[in-house]
């Protein structure tokens, strides 16, 4: 299994492919071929076959539970194991596809706003990761301030260079976004504040990071994770995309228009923007008391 997943790598790595993507496909193939020694025993594995492709989509359907509640998978996290089949397909046996589009789950469009976390659930959030005992407390809070006022990625705010930031315009210059691409990002009073206060107590000189961990070093995501799950507010799932969501939602109640928005969020489709115009669910739970 191990020299597979290895080639796998390479030619994953071969085609441009994120390291996070990267360790979600392994993720998923590791747990096939689990799934697949452990149905058929200490037999050669020689490649994918159709058969056991449908068999193991039953076992993630009717199977396979998850969490604490024991729940059996969603549609989304099973099209996610399968589109890390598919692309193995692809790559490790081109001649002989044995998955495809077809074979994945039909999931209805949510066209529900995917925002459920209010502005006082995060700034509650972020006081609690100033006051936290931390040593790196006003570092962590900027990383939140940034991304709840600017849409940034966790991945592009841990990426950005001092030189991407400029506080007297008002400007983060994004330069390696999703899909390689650049914008503009502007920075309201609050992002200022913060990242000048935060300039102040980390000023590494042999570095150009702008977030970077205590040898000067870009800092993991799980380590800004693990911030997260540390001061999390009970009854509210807050992660580093629910603050892309609330800045999303934000901007438009603010008034800015839903070209404005993508361009900020740096969206590749508009109708990813949109989704933040319908109502949330707590918002239609409340109209249907009017009903």
């Amino acid at each position: 299994m191990e020299t597979y997943i290895k080639e796998f790598v390479e030619k994953l790595r071969e085609e441009g492919k994120s390291e996070n993507t990267i360790k979600s496909y392994t993720r998923h193939m590791k747990e096939y071929f689990k799934w697949f020694y452990d149905s058929f025993g200490d037999i050669e594995f020689k490649g994918l076959y159709r058969a056991n492709i449908q068999e193991y989509k039953n076992y993630l359907k009717n199977i396979k539970r998850t969490g604490q509640d024991n729940h059996n998978l969603n549609g989304k996290t099973i099209n996610a194991k399968l589109s890390a089949i598919s692309k193995y397909n692809e790559l490790m046996q081109p001649d002989n596809m044995v998955i495809s589009k077809a074979d994945f789950i039909k999931i209805q469009e949510n066209s529900i706003n995917p925002t459920e976390v209010t502005k006082e659930d995060v700034d509650r959030f972020r006081q609690g990761i100033l006051q936290s005992e931390g040593t790196h407390a006003i570092r962590n809070y900027t990383i939140v301030t940034v991304m709840m006022y600017t849409g940034l990625r966790i991945s592009e705010v841990l990426r950005l260079k001092r030189t991407d930031v400029n506080t007297v315009s008002g400007e983060i210059r994004v330069t390696d976004g999703k899909g390689e691409k650049q914008r503009i990002v502007v920075m309201n009073s609050k992002v200022i504040e913060a990242i000048n206060e935060y300039r102040r107590h980390y000023n590494k000189e042999d570095t150009d990071l702008l977030f970077y961990n205590a040898k000067g070093k870009s800092l993991d995501r799980t380590a800004i994770n693990k911030v997260f799950w540390e001061n999390a507010i009970k009854g509210k799932n807050i992660t580093p995309h629910t603050l892309r969501h609330y800045f999303c939602s934000s901007a438009l109640e603010a008034g800015y228009t839903i070209a404005e928005v993508a361009m900020l969020a740096g969206h590749s489709n508009i109708h990813t923007t949109i989704r933040y115009t319908n109502p949330s669910m707590k918002k239609i739970k409340e109209r249907a008391e009017f009903l």
